[in-house]
């Protein structure tokens, strides 16, 4: 197959791959061919702790989307992921028809037609990290989202790292303040100035009534995740929340019927709050005694989320008692 790349406009009719005069609202970069293919599709989702993107996941998604078009989704930033999908995609034997990246950092760039135009199109979807206020603010609401989650509904493979995993979980560490919030943070007050939430960006089936969240041991914020779930329960969202977590250079793929492993070299944390928290209430530390956690590495373990129960992996529990934490195994990593 040859490839070409170029970057350009395509209009909502013809999709053709031509740059246009005027300035568009988003960026268009697209590495492949210029007419748009078909694919029986097959689903899944991952999501990628950050840090180091994991190869054997893009390989993953791409043998899902069965040779059909790949895209890249982000505010900001380059079209660096289209050489390094596609390249990928050919040597695990599921060369895509195209990799393109759509970077979209605006409401009304969002609102465009030819934007959800170009998602509709895409049989494998990627979410780039990046900032997930801007994800939440700019996309939100906007014809983006709705084309995004229709293709979802449809079966394609999605994925997404660091920021594109938090807006992958329906209830959404949104990071609107300046900063993260830290783990020491959220445990001395879980309502933080930096502790914002918002929720249904997306629609992953499998992962109904989860928070995730990305970069997990190498930035210790097994903390502030139980302030996530203080803060799920609190909002009414969840009676006994739950929560995704995974390590840096590590992603957790999930087939279509909710069965989770893990590729990498890190961890993925499944959390399980037994209920309402003893205190979460705003400039007060956090009482959260016996929060589940199961954790698997790659290999052979895996976790099935409809019954929220794993194999091969470690069973423990981790407690905050006035914002200090424990765990029953010593470790709460």
């Amino acid at each position: 197959m040859k490839y070409t790349a170029w970057a350009v406009a395509l209009t909502l009719a013809g999709l053709a791959g031509s740059m246009t005069a005027a300035k568009l609202p988003y960026t268009y970069v697209r590495l492949g061919q210029a007419a748009d293919a078909a694919a029986t599709l097959q689903g899944g989702t991952v999501l990628m702790g950050g840090g180091t993107d994991v190869d054997a996941a893009f390989a993953w998604m791409c043998q899902r989307s069965r040779g059909g078009d790949f895209l890249v989704l982000r505010a900001s930033g380059t079209e660096a992921y289209n050489p390094y999908v596609r390249d990928l995609c050919t040597a695990a034997g599921a060369a895509p028809n195209s990799v393109a990246t759509l970077i979209v950092p605006t409401a009304a760039a969002a609102q465009d037609s030819r934007v959800a135009a170009l998602v509709r199109q895409a049989e494998a979807v990627w979410i780039a990290g990046g900032d997930q206020s801007v994800y939440v603010q700019a996309w939100k609401g906007t014809a983006l989202q709705q084309a995004l989650n229709e293709r979802i509904a449809a079966g394609a493979p999605v994925g997404g790292t660091s920021a594109g995993l938090n807006v992958l979980t329906p209830f959404v560490y949104s990071a609107a303040a300046s900063k993260g919030a830290t783990s020491s943070q959220a445990l001395a007050d879980p309502f933080h100035r930096t502790m914002t939430f918002d929720r249904d960006l997306t629609a992953v089936p499998q992962l109904a009534g989860v928070i995730g969240d990305p970069h997990f041991a190498a930035r210790d914020r097994m903390g502030r995740d139980l302030a996530f779930l203080c803060r799920v329960w609190a909002a009414g969202w969840s009676a006994a929340p739950r929560g995704i977590a995974v390590d840096e250079q590590t992603a957790l793929l999930i087939d279509p019927a909710g069965r989770g492993t893990a590729v990498g070299s890190g961890s993925v944390y499944f959390l399980q709050a037994p209920g309402a928290p003893e205190v979460c209430a705003p400039l007060q530390p956090l009482t959260y005694r016996q929060v589940g956690v199961y954790r698997i590495e790659a290999g052979a373990a895996s976790f099935t989320l409809p019954s929220w129960a794993g194999s091969g992996g470690t069973a423990y529990s981790v407690s905050a008692v006035q914002g200090a934490l424990s765990a029953s195994g010593g470790s709460i990593y």
